[in-house]
C-alpha cells in the first residue's frame, strides 16, 4: 500500500484499515507458528502497513 493512498482516505477509513490489518497480522502469525505460512516476508510487509496508517493518523492529528 502507497502512502498517497493512504492519505486521501478519512479517518475513519484509516482507523478501519488499521482494523483490518491488525487481524490479518495475527492471522499470519497463527499460522506462522503452525508452520502453514509460506511467505514469512508478508509479516514484514504487513507490519510496515500498519506502520505507513498509524503515520498517516498522526498527521491528520497533528493538522487539528
Amino acid at each position: 500500500m502507497k502512502i498517497k493512498e493512504l492519505r486521501d482516505l478519512s479517518r475513519e477509513e484509516l482507523k478501519e484499515k488499521e482494523k483490518d490489518l491488525v487481524g490479518e497480522l495475527f492471522k499470519l502469525r497463527f499460522r506462522h507458528g503452525t508452520g502453514q505460512l509460506d511467505s514469512p516476508s508478508a509479516m514484514k510487509q504487513v507490519k510496515k502497513d500498519i506502520a505507513r496508517v498509524k503515520t498517516v493518523l498522526g498527521e491528520k492529528e497533528a493538522e487539528k
